[in-house]
């Protein structure tokens, strides 16, 4: 199954501080008794019980800017666990409303303000909250982690990784391991990457959190054909959260590896009638083609319907709609949405997704540029491998061989059966 690899986003030197890459410090200690108990809850259960909370706090206390900031990241945090979008503009009322109590030094809702539009995919709006509120306080860490998110989506991974730094250097938790992970994963060091995210979880301080890092362990260790280990991680993210979509996915992907595809259909099958979201839609079509099945089925209608709604309404364009669009639908379609994404998104997933919908349009000069900058940093990513030897293959380039030979030493459970006739010969 081609894109069961497929970059993962939501990013050391362990002794001591090498230039150009992260210090992680010392290990935090690990949670006391006071931590959630395992298994509770479903996911985004934590998030609604804190939106609750701060509700009420919000009508305590009406005249306090503080409590309306609560409320706003409390909502953020519940569109980021749920995968709904619909509390962020409860988050957007909130944060006006703070505002027009404080509109002077208000750290929390100025960053808060930045959280915002990273969640909509305003980037340099985000970057622009973010570097006001470090002006505003150099010493609290909320601001950064804002900065780093808006960086990388940005393209900007010098700057990203400073930020990084400088929250690991102020605030050595779960937020800053997570995002070094990524700088880490990126820039092609994944034992280094893995021994961050195993920090984010043991400094993890909700099961929301616990969950998302584990998630995250076994992506990363899926990525590198770790099959066991992959899974051991996405079992412990359900044991954290027992819902929680993208452990379940990385379930079905392994048991698809492990060739059970029917039991794999019926998990995604289930998982997309809850979560219906691109990626795993479109790890359901493409389990349908790998196991025989020319049909794509309600995954295939509900992707080539998000395909119509994101070029309607110019909202922000998830990749895996326009992978969708490159493989089994129309590359003209994934061209269009990419090249609008990239005006404002630029970081190496948009630019390997752009250079793809390119090369199945036709365009492979053009594609190389964008599959380059997407494997420039040294990422072990298949997926990015395995789509630039095909643009190279096209092209007559004597390189080609070599990255897709890359792909499948990097992870032997690749398999890109849509395209497999492109470098066959």
């Amino acid at each position: 199954m081609r894109r069961l690899i497929a970059a993962v986003g939501g990013a050391v030197a362990v002794a001591g501080c090498v230039a150009g890459l992260l210090c992680l410090g010392p290990a935090p200690a690990r949670p006391g008794s006071t931590a959630p108990a395992a298994g509770a809850g479903n996911a985004g259960q934590g998030s609604v019980d804190t939106v609750e909370s701060a509700l009420r706090r919000t009508e305590a206390y009406p005249d306090d800017p503080a409590v309306w900031t609560g409320l706003a990241r409390a909502e953020i945090e519940r569109a980021r666990t749920t995968l709904d979008a619909g509390p962020l503009d409860t988050a957007d009322r909130a944060l006006r409303r703070s505002v027009a109590l404080d509109s002077g030094s208000n750290y929390g809702a100025v960053t808060g303000q930045g959280m915002l539009a990273n969640a909509r995919h305003e980037f340099t709006e985000a970057r622009d909250h973010a570097l006001r509120a470090t002006r505003m306080a150099p010493d609290r860490p909320d601001a950064y982690a804002v900065l780093a998110d808006a960086e990388i989506q940005l393209g900007h991974y010098p700057a990203a990784r400073t930020a990084v730094q400088r929250l690991l250097d102020i605030a050595p938790a779960g937020a800053a391991y997570s995002r070094a992970a990524y700088d880490l994963e990126i820039n092609g060091r994944p034992e280094d990457a893995a021994i961050a995210l195993q920090r984010a979880v043991d400094s993890a301080e909700t099961q929301d959190e616990r969950a998302f890092a584990e998630s995250r362990l076994g992506d990363l260790l899926w990525s590198g054909g770790d099959l066991d280990g992959a899974e051991r991680h996405y079992r412990r993210a359900l044991d954290a959260v027992p819902a929680y979509p993208y452990g379940q996915a990385g379930i079905a992907r392994s048991t698809a590896a492990r060739g059970r595809t029917d039991t794999a259909r019926e998990m995604y099958g289930k998982l997309v009638e809850r979560t219906p979201l691109p990626q795993f839609l479109l790890e359901a079509v493409e389990l349908r083609r790998a196991s025989g099945d020319p049909e794509q089925g309600g995954e295939g209608a509900a992707l080539a319907a998000q395909v119509r709604l994101a070029r309607a309404d110019g909202s922000p364009v998830d990749p895996h709609l326009a992978l969708y669009a490159a493989d089994h639908g129309d590359p003209e379609v994934a061209v269009e949405l990419m090249r609008r994404e990239w005006k404002h998104t630029r970081n190496v997933i948009v630019a390997d997704t752009l250079g793809w919908a390119l090369h199945r349009a036709g365009r492979d000069a053009e594609a190389l540029t964008y599959a380059r900058r997407a494997t420039d940093t040294g990422w072990r990513n298949a997926l990015f491998r395995y789509h630039r030897g095909a643009i190279e293959q096209k092209l007559g380039m004597a390189e080609a061989a070599g990255h897709l030979r890359e792909a499948a030493a990097i992870n032997p459970y690749f398999s890109p059966p849509a395209s497999r006739s492109e470098t066959s010969d």
